[in-house]
């Protein structure tokens, strides 16, 4: 990273309006960031939509918008989303104030560079494609802007790493651990996933982050545990679908 400053980015993806999980990931990580970066979808899901778009307004070094940021405030439509997923977009959208809403609609599209990182929401060549599988990363190293690069969308930890002419996977943090290391290849490019702060979907229900030093080249996978059952409340309470209710407890 040389010619960028020496900093500790938090990175974060998918809060989807929790905020206990959110307020848990902070508190996590107090201490070991310097900015905060976001790879978008700040809302949808969750029944904390003002509160997590004006804590952004103050807290974001960088954000790109996700495809639940797009819908709620009008720049793409629902069509194609799944039942519960639709109702949510509807009560987010009634629920946003205005001055959250161009927030999010002045939100940048990725691909977008930060201190030398490049942040995206699904993929460096569309925003709303998912990478789950190796083989949905094959190929997109050539497109990629830069040498590591997060995203998020999947809600899956973990990521993808190419170096020897092929593409890696690159695992999340095991259920019975906290973090992972990560050292950074210099002759290797990266597609870094930190994972769903607010609805985990790769088994496990922690909240997920990573950070990433640009000093010593480590990327710090991290999962923990949050007041789940204050937010499975808060989410009934707002009156949303019971299944968004449930599933925080699953990580599914």
């Amino acid at each position: 990273m040389t010619g960028f400053k020496q900093l500790r980015f938090l990175i974060l993806s998918d809060i989807h309006a929790n905020f206990h999980a959110l307020k848990a990931v902070l508190a996590d990580a107090q201490g070991h960031y310097d900015d905060i970066l976001c790879c978008g979808d700040l809302i949808g899901y969750g029944p904390a939509p003002n509160e997590t778009v004006d804590w952004a307004k103050g807290h974001l070094k960088a954000v790109v918008r996700g495809n639940h940021d797009k819908v709620a405030v009008g720049l793409d439509d629902a069509e194609g989303y799944n039942v519960v997923a639709t109702a949510s977009l509807y009560w987010t959208a009634g629920t946003l104030t205005e001055s959250n809403k161009t927030y999010l609609r002045e939100m940048q599209r990725g691909p977008a560079a930060h201190e030398g990182l490049w942040l995206m929401h699904g993929s460096p060549i569309d925003e709303d494609l998912y990478l789950v599988q190796e083989s949905d990363a094959v190929g997109m190293d050539q497109f990629l802007p830069g040498p590591i690069n997060f995203f998020g969308h999947t809600h899956r930890q973990g990521g993808f790493a190419y170096f020897r002419g092929g593409v890696h996977l690159i695992p999340r943090v095991p259920e019975l651990e906290t973090s992972l290391r990560l050292e950074i290849d210099p002759g290797a490019a990266y597609l870094i996933n930190p994972g769903s702060v607010g609805q985990p979907r790769d088994g496990d229900w922690r909240a997920a982050y990573a950070i990433f030093s640009t000093e010593d080249r480590v990327l710090s996978f991290r999962r923990t545990v949050y007041d789940v059952d204050a937010a499975a409340e808060a989410t009934r309470a707002a009156g949303l679908p019971e299944l968004l209710a449930r599933r925080l407890f699953l990580g599914k």
